[in-house]
């Protein structure tokens, strides 16, 4: 009988009761069963504490204490982790059915690897709006260092990748996960692309990375800086300025099937994208929000 792999999945938290608890039972109802699951929850003034007491027989670790932020305390948990593959999972996202599973069947623990899937990203409100992703197609087309495409709830990696890449970085608050992505990508990592829905990610009034603001495009500029170079900051610094006119150009050009046109004129309207930067580059800008 083949002994599966253990996972240890690290789930941060703060102030997030009104999801907790469907997150925990996503994971928990699996019924994985070399699951390794550790809460970090941040010191909440509303009542995760309780439903974390409700479920503590189940997990390795939960804790609530202040905490250095989320990447702290992601790295934090890792740090009392013992599982062969890894992988964290935000209080307000969800793992679908039979994730732990399909990731023990297809991550070798032997090598450094990454494992990411597809991922439905629906709203929590009464509009019913939801949306996939074909992660692989993307993989194809599109540059990780311009486009931050993986989404990290059907994300998970080996030891030996985390090993080889190392921690989050604690300086950054909205962009770890892109940052680390990419310094994997710089070790040689593999990363392995693959078809099945992972993952549940969810939007709502208090989400993250639609409340960040200047503080949130700081940090992207900074990863373009760092890992694209400085023409590619400074032409998204004029794209996010002009952002709506060049979205404006594009609808306005496949709307009259002349899509051909729309690199020439963004170029107008856009002077940093004459620097060499490509039509497909720009589009993966575009992205940026």
């Amino acid at each position: 009988m083949n002994i599966p792999p253990r996972i240890s999945l690290v789930t941060p938290s703060y102030n997030q009761g009104q999801f907790l608890e469907a997150t925990l039972l996503s994971v928990l109802g699996q019924e994985y069963p070399a699951l390794e699951y550790i809460v970090m929850d941040g010191g909440s003034t509303d009542d995760s504490p309780d439903i974390l007491r409700r479920y503590a027989d189940r997990l390795a670790h939960w804790q609530s204490a202040k905490d250095g932020g989320q990447a702290s305390a992601i790295n934090a948990g890792f740090a009392r982790s013992t599982g062969d593959i890894l992988g964290w999972l935000n209080s307000d996202d969800l793992h679908l059915p039979h994730t732990l599973r399909y990731v023990s069947e297809n991550l070798d623990p032997s090598q450094a690897q990454i494992l990411t899937g597809n991922y439905l990203h629906f709203y929590d409100d009464d509009s019913g709006r939801a949306w996939g992703s074909s992660v692989q197609k993307l993989h194809e087309k599109h540059q990780l260092k311009l486009w931050d495409y993986i989404t990290q709830p059907s994300t998970f990696w080996t030891r030996k990748a985390w090993e080889s890449v190392g921690e989050l970085n604690e300086t950054l608050h909205f962009t770890f996960d892109w940052e680390w992505f990419l310094r994997a990508q710089q070790a040689g990592v593999a990363f392995r692309k693959v078809a099945p829905y992972l993952s549940l990610y969810r939007f709502h009034s208090a989400h993250k990375s639609g409340t960040g603001g200047n503080t949130r495009m700081e940090e992207i500029l900074g990863i373009y800086e760092r890992f694209a170079g400085a023409n590619y900051r400074d032409a998204l610094v004029q794209i996010a300025a002009q952002q709506s006119r060049l979205r404006r150009i594009q609808r306005i050009t496949r709307r009259l099937r002349l899509g051909g046109l729309s690199p020439a004129l963004m170029r107008l309207a856009c002077p940093a994208l004459r620097q060499g930067i490509s039509p497909q580059d720009t589009e993966d800008m575009l992205q940026v929000q």
